[in-house]
């Protein structure tokens, strides 16, 4: 189906906020207009929730937590819903083709495998329930006779996602949320409601007890109350490192516990035997995934300086190739970006390294083949100094830069000298020199070879790239809370 075509919304009840396990009326006539980012038409319109609404979905976590069943199911009880929920993620893939590429400019083609890739991950989390630690015995070290190590649901989560991936930033946080024992109330972001809402109808569907999952889309002062709430016990958080700092300083200020995914400026560390070609393909192919709207995104290119303008070359050579159009034409390699104001900002940094003395072999303005949507070339910029706003500050955007090192060495320092750490890559034909370099960059995962991302592991990121990591035995953990119980007697459970 053409973008330039009204699209039919898979959405039954987009007036409406999911609270309490109902949909109800939000307290205010106010909506929030969603904008295809291919036609920049109108796409649909959604409720805004207001400070009341947000506080009516806080309570109603509040009391599930407190009074409701959920906390005192079985993890393998929960582990059941989270097995329906997926399968129910598996039956809205077409609906998800519908709302996500024009939503945020995702390429339809990928859709349904990423929405397949975000069930699975409910069906891990479900898995968990019969094998994860949650009750284990200790031998106390200062009196007793039989200790326990609990872990316990840290209460009412407050889930706040992003606009780039929803569908996964969903399965991230609300699938070991539930299976710990939490409740929820998912605050989507208002250029890409739809996936909550989809997700809401799937909690009906199943019969997930009342307010045991909630979902709002409200703009940022609202959004900020989620947080102040003394009633929510955690907030989960994606997006932004200047919107994380602000939401961790105001955790900090209640004691609230807190996880942030944030920014990105990841580093490939090209070293002088890798194959210049497959690296080239390779970080041209991975950015054009979500137009280059993804964190993890491996954007700043460190090469020694006698293989510099070989690679430059081959990626311009690359980029230009780089289908630009309808992200329901099968043919197409790269979407728009999500909205108006971030492709403006996505260009005012395509200006200001022009302005610093990068060098621009590649892109650099709208296609000129499409008059219409939030599209911007594939961009390189070569002779970067590490010291520019294009090589140090988030873009997210399709824009490479090319960074010049003396040596090996001086790539690690490079890679390393920037106030993020999420992501990073190591280009070499030898194991055993990734796994080196690998063990001297600060970064949450290292890759090799590739751009890699595994939240079948572990996936979060040292210094101001966030807090905590999702995916994985350690997404689980964020939702736990470690019991120290000592009894004097050994109980039955656990009797011989």
């Amino acid at each position: 189906m053409s973008p330039t075509k009204q699209a039919e919304v898979p959405l039954r009840h987009p007036n409406r906020l999911f609270i309490g396990g109902q949909w109800v009326a939000p307290s205010s006539t106010a909506t929030i207009e969603v904008i295809d980012s291919a036609t920049e038409q109108t796409l649909f319109h959604v409720a805004e929730a207001t400070a009341e609404d947000m506080a009516r979905a806080v309570a109603a976590a509040r009391d599930a937590f407190d009074n409701g069943p959920w906390p005192r199911l079985s993890h393998a009880e929960r582990a059941g819903y989270l097995r329906a929920f997926a399968e129910g993620w598996r039956e809205r893939a077409a609906d998800i083709g519908q709302l996500w590429p024009r939503e945020s400019g995702a390429l339809h083609a990928l859709a349904e495998p990423f929405t397949r890739r975000a069930a699975a991950e409910w069906d891990y989390y479900a898995g968990l329930a019969d094998t994860y630690p949650f009750e284990e015995p200790v031998q106390p070290t200062a009196g007793g006779e039989f200790g326990l190590l609990v872990r316990e649901p840290v209460g009412v989560v407050g889930a706040i996602i992003p606009w780039n991936g929803p569908v996964s930033s969903i399965s991230h946080k609300v699938a070991p949320a539930l299976l710990a024992g939490c409740t929820v109330v998912l605050k989507s972001a208002p250029e890409a409601p739809g996936e909550g809402l989809v997700a809401a109808e799937i909690a009906e569907k199943i019969g997930l007890p009342p307010g045991v999952f909630n979902v709002v889309t409200a703009d940022r002062e609202v959004s900020e109350l989620l947080v102040r709430d003394p009633r929510v016990d955690k907030i989960s958080f994606t997006g932004s490192t200047a919107a994380g700092r602000r939401i961790g300083a105001l955790c900090g200020d209640r004691i609230a516990r807190v996880s942030l995914e944030l920014g990105g400026k990841s580093a490939a560390v090209i070293l002088d035997d890798a194959d210049l070609a497959h690296a080239a393909t390779t970080l041209a192919t991975a950015e054009c995934l979500l137009s280059g709207q993804v964190c993890s995104s491996l954007t700043r290119i460190v090469v020694s300086r006698n293989r510099h303008d070989e690679l430059v070359d081959a990626l311009a050579s690359t980029f230009a190739e780089v289908r630009v159009g309808d992200p329901y034409d099968a043919q197409t390699q790269m979407g728009p970006l999500a909205a108006d104001r971030q492709r403006t900002r996505v260009e005012g940094y395509i200006a200001k390294g022009i302005e610093q003395g990068a060098k621009l072999v590649a892109g650099g303005s709208r296609p000129r083949h499409l008059d219409r949507g939030y599209y911007v070339e594939p961009t390189v910029f070569a002779e970067v100094d590490n010291s520019h706003a294009i090589a140090q500050e988030e873009i997210f955007g399709p824009v490479l830069t090319v960074i010049p090192a003396v040596d090996e060495a001086d790539a690690v320092r490079i890679a390393n000298d920037t106030v993020y750490g999420l992501n990073a890559s190591v280009f070499t034909a030898d194991p055993d020199r990734a796994r080196a370099v690998a063990g001297q960059l600060r970064s949450g995962t290292v890759g090799h070879n590739a751009m890699r991302m595994d939240f079948g592991i572990a996936f979060g990121g040292f210094k101001q790239s966030g807090i905590g990591r999702e995916g994985g035995t350690e997404g689980l953990r964020l939702y736990l809370e470690p019991k120290t119980v000592i009894l004097d007697g050994i109980p039955a459970g656990y009797r011989t």
